[in-house]
């Protein structure tokens, strides 16, 4: 290998996180290194990482296999013993260049990330293989749901300052990149630990008025009743501010909700789409949703079904309820497997139901496509949009019109 190898697992934190590291494991010469950034959010994602750090070994006889990410800061002494692994980093560790500079003689090296009060603006110059680029605004989380374990892995809440954050889009957009996505664990805390207390949406406007070039920004996962009044409004009338939402709901039940120990009702995810699908009539919500939390009920169940027509929530993410140890839910009555496998099935099939009535919408209509490869991209409602004609080049926003359907994507074609 020419260059060290970074393999992410889980959100676009780690995949901002995998460029800061693969920066640091360059400069550090650590050219034979594998480096796996896991995910901790699913016993399958944990799984996952332990599997691929295992095929690294075998593909890799005389690499060394690092791991890190929020599966390694929390199950540390697991991977450790693993005899593929060389050494283990932890979260706040994994993001400092003496890390690598020095690889230390210890196997573990995961410091309690409880501790942890701020974080650094990592200057990134760009992102291999992907159109858009990610910029980290917020770390950590200090909220408790019940079903989570990620605050353990992450830390408490801990914002970038707003100037860093400007600079570093500035300089992304500088360097060609026509969509930045905010990234963060909570992003809707933003600026709670900050001396003046700013909010997401103070640090949105103050990207689009110090960086008026950027052509398309966009945010990812929101807490529902975190949205402040700047950020409602960005969303609602800023154009370069993307139509594509997409909530951090778990559940559609209020008892649920509850027992997750979330911090919305059900009325309040159904005001807040209502109130921006009418302010921005063209905007596409997504959701994350657990299906079988423990002590669900299909009653229960099937009022998050009908959230999702109620809503009209076209871009789910889907997951069967995974225990975690450690957390509350771990240790509630919890679902037969097999349930929770057929409630996560009804409610992707929902929303694939709601994605072909929007699609079927777009129908000769237009759209502003960012070219992500050979033939596709993504519309500003972050709908997939296959090309036809001519090779686009990535990165690039070509205005097309929208010929047909492709079960959950759409054709077009560039405009004449």
């Amino acid at each position: 290998m020419s260059e060290p190898r970074v393999i992410t697992f889980g959100c676009r934190l780690n995949a901002f996180e995998s460029q800061v590291i693969r920066r640091h494991a360059k400069a550090a010469g650590l050219a034979d290194a594998v480096i796996v950034n896991t995910c901790a959010v699913t016993a399958e994602a944990t799984r996952q990482a332990r599997q691929t750090i295992r095929r690294a070994r075998r593909e890799n006889p005389g690499a060394r296999i690092i791991v890190t990410g929020c599966a390694a800061q929390v199950e540390a002494a697991r991977f450790g013993a693993m005899p593929e692994v060389d050494l283990v980093l932890g979260n706040a560790e994994k993001m400092k260049a003496e890390s690598y500079a020095a690889l230390a003689p210890e196997r573990i090296v995961v410091d309690d990330i409880m501790a942890v009060r701020e974080t650094a603006a990592h200057l990134v110059e760009g992102f291999d293989g992907r159109a858009r680029a990610f910029v980290q605004v917020q770390q950590g989380c200090d909220h408790r749901c019940t079903f989570c374990i990620i605050p353990y892995g992450r830390g408490p809440s801990r914002s970038v300052p707003i100037a860093d954050v400007v600079a570093q889009v500035r300089n992304l957009v500088a360097r060609g990149w026509r969509e930045i996505v905010l990234t963060g664990v909570d992003i809707t805390g933003y600026g709670r630990d900050l001396a003046d207390v700013p909010t997401l949406g103070r640090l949105v406007d103050a990207i689009l008025d110090g960086v008026p070039e950027l052509a398309r920004l966009r945010l990812s996962s929101l807490d529902p009743v975190e949205i402040d009044a700047a950020l409602f409004r960005a969303i609602a009338e800023e154009p370069r501010v993307m139509p594509h939402v997409h909530l951090s709901l778990q559940a559609g039940d209020d008892l649920v909700l509850k027992r997750m120990r979330r911090r919305h009702a059900r009325a309040d995810a159904i005001a807040l789409c209502r109130g921006l699908r009418a302010a921005r009539p063209e905007i596409v919500f997504g959701a994350d949703f657990i299906a079988g939390f423990p002590t669900e009920t299909e009653a229960m169940f099937a009022r998050t079904l009908d959230l999702v027509a109620e809503c009209d929530l076209a871009l789910l993410h889907v997951f069967p309820y995974s225990e975690r140890e450690g957390t509350p839910a771990a240790r509630m009555p919890a679902m037969p497997m097999d349930i929770r496998r057929e409630r996560a099935r009804r409610l992707r099939a929902a929303g694939e139901a709601r994605l072909r009535d929007h699609l079927d919408r777009r129908i000769g209509t237009t759209a502003a496509v960012l070219i992500e490869g050979a033939g596709a991209g993504r519309s500003e409602d972050y709908l997939a949009v296959a090309t036809e004609g001519e090779a686009l080049a990535p990165g690039t926003i070509v205005a097309m019109t929208i010929r047909a359907r492709r079960d959950l994507g759409l054709l077009g074609a560039v405009r004449p």
